[in-house]
């Protein structure tokens, strides 16, 4: 923990608190324009950091072990996901479920919230082989290249996306060549007034495109900027949400769904915030709940592969 840096900590809980707020499927209708414009930077910001902070130089074998315990929570989850959307009349349902089907959401098409675990575990193993097996011999710019040209291939495979690779890729470019994240994303609150210019225009709000590039950066910037001034009381909290995200990746969809029946609750509330506020309290509450859980029963060892996750 003590090499953890408090910046990006900080950045992944704003952007996991994001992206649970905005997978109650209640929020997202309600509010389609703010779902479009997180939906723009929120994600791409999370593959720069992730591609920032992998470390594919402590060795092959420990790499692999590090992906293989991403992998067995993903793999139990994805699972849930797959047979519950089988069984719920859910948005991404599947009419027959069949080992063929299992296999293929599990290796190649994860279905649901869990395509970020697929993503984080492909664009690493892919990052660490063009690495090891050419990195040796030709400079940075030539392993950046051919790694593009891999991604390049999955995506036409059909089984990643090629957007979503080069925005982790663009992380793993900045901590291979010494620059500091905090200074390629230099603070200002000036970053506040073009978003707010990009976010006019509907067209601009596609991480696809070069606004959509802008705009991750620039909310970076903004948010690195209001960082600075946050009191302590907060950071903390929050810097201990973004050093546990994985907890909340791998367990928030279960409560996103279990929190459905809170719509008619606080349907005397046209706004929508106080079932917003109720339900990313219980999300985030009974993600670690379950981690906590899992870490008095001795459990952690087999889903996490450490003995404590919290």
């Amino acid at each position: 923990m003590k090499n953890r840096i408090a910046e990006l900590d900080y950045l992944k809980a704003v952007f996991i608190l994001l992206m649970i707020v905005f997978h109650l499927a209640y929020i997202g209708d309600k509010y389609p324009y703010a779902k479009s414009l997180v939906y723009t930077f929120h994600m791409p910001a999370f593959l720069i950091i992730s591609g920032y902070v992998m470390n594919i130089a402590k060795g092959v074998r420990p790499f692999l072990r590090s992906m293989g315990w991403i992998f067995v929570p993903y793999a139990v989850m994805e699972t849930g996901y797959v047979v519950m959307s089988a069984l719920l009349p859910v948005r991404e349902s599947v009419d027959h479920l069949t080992v063929s089907l299992w296999l293929d959401k599990l290796f190649l098409h994860p279905l649901g919230p869990y395509w970020y675990l697929h993503t984080l575990m492909l664009c690493g193993l892919t990052y660490l082989g063009v690495d090891k097996f050419w990195g040796r011999w030709n400079q940075t710019v030539s392993v950046f290249i051919l790694l593009a040209l891999c991604y390049a291939v999955l995506s036409v495979l059909g089984v990643l996306s090629l957007v979503n690779a080069l925005y982790f890729m663009a992380g793993a470019v900045l901590k291979r060549t010494g620059v500091d994240f905090r200074s390629f994303f230099a603070p200002s609150f000036w970053a506040v007034v073009p978003v707010v210019w990009l976010s006019c225009d509907e067209a601009n709000l596609n991480k696809e495109t070069l606004s959509g590039v802008a705009m991750t950066y620039l909310v970076i910037s903004l948010l690195l900027a209001v960082f600075r001034h946050l009191p302590e009381r907060i950071k903390h909290p929050m810097n201990y949400i973004g050093s546990h995200t994985f907890i909340l990746l791998v367990f928030s969809p279960v409560f996103t769904m279990a929190v459905k029946p809170l719509v008619k609750v606080f349907a005397f509330d046209a706004t929508g915030m106080i079932f917003l506020l109720v339900s990313l309290f219980v999300c985030v509450l009974g993600s670690f709940g379950i981690a906590w859980c899992l870490d008095r029963l001795h459990l952690s060892r087999f889903f996490w592969g450490k003995s404590r996750m919290l």
